[in-house]
């Protein structure tokens, strides 16, 4: 299997706190903390991101609230199988709500 597929995560700008609907996916948000959707692609995060700004394929807290690739969460782990892409997208951010972070996923 060939290791193709990377995670990434966004940070959101602090207003994305006043959608009702991410927050209700956080409630153990702690304020303060950052707001990241996390996600996955067979694209190079960058190009991945540039997409989700254009609206192409994107989610629509990237659109209105994204600010930057945290390569700091994700570039040591990329790339990977397919698989391990998709388990490792959400054990992140699991992770990372734990953390108190506010964190949505597609």
């Amino acid at each position: 299997m060939s290791a193709r597929h990377n995670v990434y995560v966004i940070e959101l700008s602090a207003q994305v706190q006043a959608e009702r609907k991410f927050m209700r996916a956080n409630p153990q948000y702690q304020a303060g903390k950052p707001c990241v959707y996390v996600g996955m692609t067979f694209l190079d995060p960058d190009l991945r991101f540039d997409q989700h700004m254009a609206g192409v394929k994107g989610n629509k807290y990237v659109l209105q609230y994204g600010q930057r690739l945290m390569y700091e969460l994700f570039e040591a782990l990329n790339p990977m199988p397919y698989g391990d892409a998709q388990y490792m997208e959400v054990d992140l951010g699991i992770r990372l709500r734990a953390q108190g972070w506010g964190v949505w996923q597609a």
